[in-house]
């Protein structure tokens, strides 16, 4: 009775116990497997380790419970599965190896055969040495000479005829009058001995002419595609000429690389960009450069123009140069000059201009002369001047500002508290710069606010060492003399300040992640209105949640916005189909009741003007008509279908184009109006397409001093704009090797995490 007594409470408390441990090891399974799509989605898009193409996580499920039991890496190409607890060791394995039948690791060599390496091995045993067998020891050891001596350049031949020799005689040392320098020279001679006796046995002669043209195409196509990360000099390369000779390629004649092949390859892109232009009936010209982003370079601008065509498609037109600071009034001469260049006499075809600056003055003149077109200010640059705006104009932006200067004065000038400060740092592992990263001396804040921003996420993220080292003894000692230190160390035990740090921190990642999207998106100028509501969103949400009024946050939106704004924001807004709303009676009309009473003005005028006097009325007529009929529901549905994104998640129009095929199709009756909307609706609202790399900036300005540098110059920027555009490579080489050099480091963090987590269930 006893035992039974005592055994009833054990079961009922084990049935949760082994419950609760279940869903512990379901969640770790789970996330497992959630870490491991995460890192092969990363590796698809060129971002992580080779091998994800071809493995793929499965996650396991029980056949009676449908609940997860194991997660597996599967083979694409073979439909083997194995353990997901080693992916590389699994690829090593199963792919590299030869294990999978599917996977062909090593292509065979372009240069020789089998039979003819056998034939040259006979041939080199053939051939007398002309120097002691001895000398076999010493050649091994002066295969990696000091850099500057003469057989840097010149080993693999040379080894490998002596290493073929197959004597066994005795070692002993070779004494030459130049010493350990001339077994380099020694070597050459033996191997010019070589290819006397058998030429064919060259590498270079293996490959025809065929071969040597493509491989030295896709030579070229890369150095030119790379423009400005690969210098000319390295064309000169000693390792690279090796590699040259060891892959069988002749030498490299770098003036046909200067001349005739890049005069082909820029021809070849030049003809390609100017038929798809002239293809198009009108086109939009986007200007980007004018605004210099980083006060520390004094080079002169790149300044780079593109055509955005009515398809979406963006195409290079040119790179100018110019001083680092330009007046308005040879901004305005440039873009003009630039424009009629694009399009000939008929300068109707440019429905417009976007670019990075001189809103206010060149873009607004050439507007007013001429009445067809619509000039825009590109929304990252009104995106970053808002953050700097704030950065002004907002109080608890200089308290944090100047709160955090004094920490690091503090921090950074006094050994003993910066002793203490990367002792601790060392011991909870806190990843920091030795010093914390402040602002120039007397600057303006908000011209230089990436420096400033770098120092509010310093003191953020060393939050807890700094709490640790003011508590402690050895700095409360340094207080007693120093009222700046006492004055920090309250300050750093102050909840006030540290709320007000992740306050004015958090508005920058709002606004940050907004420019960033908008990088990425690339929205239409019909976008800009909702995209600016967006942000008044989110700052309302942002004054409630960190408790800050939102009269000041309002005043310098409102400012900002007005400075932007363009009547064509309204006008697209509301020929747009994707932005058609269904009333009670099923229509699907334009969203008039969004815009302000003055900005419905802005559409009646704009249109006015956009069209002839003859047809001012009639496209008045059709607007109201398009206000009360709308569009055809099963039309209006169909624009506006959307489908995920597969790189943000996000939900997207699934045809973007479709807004101005409406109107060309569907929508024929609105013939004045009709002009005007198609005209409107592929307009972009941002100038920056793709970024340059610093190095291809200052390469490219530096060709500049001489004609035929600059000449070229424009020629290898043209190819190398042009690839990209044609790759849709939006990002600069900076960036992906910063994602590079931090892949390996969150991947295997990543993994820890995962197997972490299952381990300790």
């Amino acid at each position: 009775m006893a035992n039974s007594a005592t055994s009833t409470p054990t079961d009922t408390f084990s049935a949760p116990q082994s419950s609760t441990t279940e869903d512990l090891a379901l969640k770790a399974l789970n996330k497992r497997y959630e870490g491991l799509v995460t890192v092969r989605t990363k590796a698809i898009k060129g971002k992580g380790a080779w091998y994800w193409v071809h493995l793929e996580p499965i996650l396991i499920r029980n056949p009676d419970t449908n609940l997860p039991k194991a997660v597996k890496l599967k083979c694409t190409l073979c439909e083997s599965s194995f353990s997901a607890s080693n992916p590389s060791r699994t690829a090593s394995e199963h792919l590299k190896r030869g294990t999978c039948p599917n996977f062909i690791t090593i292509a065979k060599p372009i240069s020789t055969s089998q039979q003819q390496q056998q034939q040259q091995q006979q041939q080199h045993q053939l051939l007398p040495p002309l120097a002691s067998p001895s000398s076999h020891n010493h050649r091994k050891r002066s295969s990696h000479p000091n850099p500057g001596t003469c057989s840097s350049s010149y080993q693999p031949n040379s080894i490998a005829m002596v290493d073929s020799t197959g004597l066994k005689l005795k070692q002993q040392h070779l004494v030459l009058s130049g010493g350990k320098e001339d077994l380099g020279a020694l070597a050459m001679l033996e191997d010019s001995v070589k290819k006397l006796k058998s030429p064919k046995a060259s590498i270079g002669s293996e490959l025809n002419k065929s071969q040597i043209d493509s491989a030295f195409h896709f030579l070229a196509d890369w150095f030119f595609e790379s423009c400005g990360s690969v210098s000319f000099s390295s064309l000169d390369h000693p390792k690279f000429k090796s590699f040259l000779n060891q892959v069988g390629l002749p030498a490299l004649s770098r003036r046909e690389f200067l001349g005739s092949r890049l005069d082909l390859k820029f021809d070849k892109a030049k003809m390609e960009s100017e038929a798809r232009i002239k293809e198009a009936v009108f086109f939009q010209v986007s200007s980007d450069g004018w605004k210099i982003r980083n006060c520390n370079h004094g080079e002169d601008n790149l300044i780079k123009f593109m055509v955005n065509l009515p398809n979406g498609s963006t195409v290079f037109e040119k790179a100018v140069f110019t001083g680092s600071s330009v007046p308005s009034k040879y901004a305005e001469e440039i873009l003009w000059e630039s424009m009629t260049g694009i399009c000939g006499s008929d300068v109707h075809r440019c429905v417009g201009i976007v670019a990075d600056k001189y809103n206010a003055k060149a873009l607004r003149n050439l507007e007013i002369q001429n009445q067809w077109m619509v000039n825009v200010c590109c929304q990252v640059q009104g995106f970053i001047s808002l953050m700097k705006d704030f950065i002004k104009g907002l109080p608890i932006f200089k308290v944090v500002i100047d709160n955090c200067l004094k920490i690091a004065n503090v921090f950074n000038s006094k050994s003993q508290v910066r002793n203490s400060f990367n002792k601790f740092r060392s011991e909870d592992h806190v990843e920091l710069p030795g010093l914390i990263r402040v602002p120039p001396l007397k600057c303006d804040y908000s011209k230089n606010f990436t420096s400033v921003i770098a120092m509010l996420e310093d003191i953020l993220s060393c939050a807890q060492v700094l709490h640790l080292i003011v508590s402690d003894d050895s700095y409360k000692v340094i207080g007693v003399d120093d009222p700046l230190a006492r004055e920090v160390a309250e300050m750093i035990q102050d909840v006030g300040f540290w709320n007000e740090l992740e306050a004015v921190h958090s508005l920058v990642k709002l606004i940050r992640g907004m420019v960033e999207d908008i990088e990425a998106e690339k929205p239409l100028v019909g976008q800009c209105l909702p995209l600016w509501e967006e942000l008044k969103a989110k700052l309302k949400d942002w004054c409630a949640k960190f408790r800050v009024a939102e009269g000041p946050i309002e005043k310098i939106v409102e400012k900002r916005f007005k400075k932007n704004y363009h009547p064509a924001w309204s006008a697209a807004f509301i020929l747009d189909p994707q932005y058609l709303t269904r009333d009670s009676s099923g229509k699907y009309l334009p969203p008039f009741k969004c815009l302000t009473h003055e900005q419905e003005k802005d559409v009646d005028r704009l249109i006015t003007r956009l069209v002839s006097r003859e047809e001012a009325h009639i496209a008045l007529m059709e607007l109201m008509k398009w206000r009360l009929e709308g569009l055809d529901p099963l039309y209006a549905q169909a624009v506006q279908v959307k489908q995920q994104d597969p790189v943000t998640g996000k939900m997207k129009i699934a045809n973007p184009q479709s807004s101005r095929l409406v109107w060309e199709t569907c929508l024929k009756e609105f013939k004045s109006l009709g002009k005007v909307a198609v005209r409107l609706l592929f307009l972009h609202a941002t100038s920056c397409v793709f970024k340059c790399n610093w190095s291809f900036m200052r390469w490219a300005c530096v060709q500049g001093n001489s004609r035929l540098g600059l000449d070229r110059a424009q020629k290898m920027i043209f190819i190398a704009a042009h690839a990209k555009l044609e790759r849709q490579d939006f990002s600069s080489e900076e960036e992906k090797d910063a994602e590079l050099f931090a892949m390996a480091s969150a991947e295997d963090d990543m993994f820890n995490e995962v197997f972490a987590g299952v381990s300790s269930v």
